[in-house]
This record gives C-alpha cells, structure tokens and sequence, in this order.
C-alpha cells in the first residue's frame, strides 16, 4: 500500500511512492508561537495526508488566538493532542511532546508552512522501510520549489553544515532543516537538552555521534522574511556552533 498524499494547493504535490512501504504511523510535532495566521493550514495539510496519525502540537507560551484556534481543532479530532507551556523556545517544547509520542515514526514539522506538510509521507518512507533510523529534509540538494531569499542565511546554513561535516565525519547538506524523521525509540533515546533553536545541531550532533542509518531527502521551501514573521538570527548561528563543538566533546 503507498504512503499517499492529499491534493493540497497551491503548493507542489508529494512524489509519487513505490507501493512497498505500508502506511506509516506517524506523529507530528509542532512548536507553535504566535502563528494564528498558519496554523490551521498546517493542520489542515496534515489531515489530509494518509498515515495514521498523531500531532502534538505545543503552544509555546502565544500571545495571539494560536492557543484558541488549536482548542477548536481538538474538540473533533482525536488524533490531536493539544499541549501549553509558558515561552521557552523550539527546543523545550519539542522535548515537552516526546513523552506523548504513541506512533513508530515522528516528524518535527513547524508551524509557520515554510515546510509542507505533503512532503512528509515521501519523508518518511525510507524509515517505514526500515533502511533509516533518521532522514533530513534538504533544503540544499536542489530539485525542489527553493525561495529566492536572504543570502547570508544560505551562506550560514552551508558554513554549519560544513562544520558538521568536518567535526562528525558525515555528508549532510543541511543540518539546519526543520524538517527531520525518526525512529520513534532512536528520538526518546537522546538526551536532549536545548530549549532554543539550538536543538536543530544538538539532535543533528546527537544522532551523528551514534553512527545511525541518516538518509537525506530533497525539500521544498517556502521561506518567510522577518517582516513575515521568521525569528532565528546570526545569534542563533553563533549558538549552532557552540552547541556542534560542545557535542562533539561531550562524553
């Protein structure tokens, strides 16, 4: 049976998948903050495509109508859990999700539609296969709808995952990606401790470090300016890089 996709528009659909996979069993988790404008597109993406599914979604702490839009959707649907937390950043409340995980395969998948959820069940095929314990969405590998935008995040994300490269002995094009599979198990396994964006090199160290199957995927990407809402800075990099170094030493 494929890993199918719905029909979604205006962006580009899945690929077609080899009819050797069953249906995944997926679980979604969102960070969310402040994202009344996307949020229930995301979901609605989401619903649409045929796995059997869990989101987890944790508000972060918003300060607009994100919080009353996700009570709404989980009122009819069981699939959706529906977590809160004061504002503590992407990673903590990634970490805050994991306990409630009850599916095989997990998938961060932000909330903001700069990744399309119609992706995902190509995603994650290659762990429902059983050939990867991990699989990246390149943004960097081409092939796929990329927005023409902000140089020095491209020169920043290529500076990084050279760095990964060169500290972990590995051939990843963008350790930056928001978009990142797992095994459920090998994702409960680490001992992340991140509450910020630096938990995107602190898992990427992490899994690097433990020499598992990781299989990278071409993405599409529709980014966002910061006039449109886009929050990680140069700082964040800096902390990338700290976070690389200090996994890299670490016992």
């Amino acid at each position: 049976m494929t890993i199918g996709a719905a029909t979604v528009y205006p962006l580009p659909l899945a690929p077609t998948l080899e009819p050797d996979a069953a249906r995944a069993s997926v679980a979604f988790i969102v960070p969310a903050f402040n994202e009344e404008q996307t949020i229930a597109e995301v979901l609605g993406r989401i619903e649409q495509l045929d796995l059997d599914l869990q989101v987890i979604v944790v508000d972060d702490g918003s300060t607009d109508s994100t919080l009353s839009i996700l009570e709404s959707w989980r009122a009819s649907r069981p699939w959706l859990t529906v977590l809160s937390q004061r504002n503590s950043g992407k990673g903590a409340a990634i970490r805050a999700a994991i306990p409630h995980v009850d599916r095989e395969i997990v998938v961060i998948q932000d909330a903001d539609m700069e990744y399309d959820p119609a992706e995902v069940p190509a995603l994650v095929q290659p762990i429902a296969r059983g050939v990867a314990d991990v699989v990246f969405g390149s943004r960097l590998r081409g092939g796929k709808p990329q927005r023409a935008h902000m140089f020095w995040h491209l020169v920043g994300n290529k500076a990084l995952s050279l760095l990964t490269n060169v500290l972990y002995n590995t051939t990843l094009s963008d350790m930056e990606t928001g978009y990142k599979a797992f095994r459920a198990d090998v994702l409960r396994s680490l001992d992340l401790r991140q509450s910020d964006f630096g938990i995107e090199p602190e898992i990427t160290a992490k899994v690097c470090k433990r020499r598992l199957r990781i299989y990278e995927l071409p993405i599409s990407y529709y980014g966002r300016t910061y006039d449109e809402g886009k929050s990680i800075t140069w700082r964040d990099g800096f902390h990338a890089v700290g976070v690389l170094f200090a996994e890299r030493v670490r016992a």
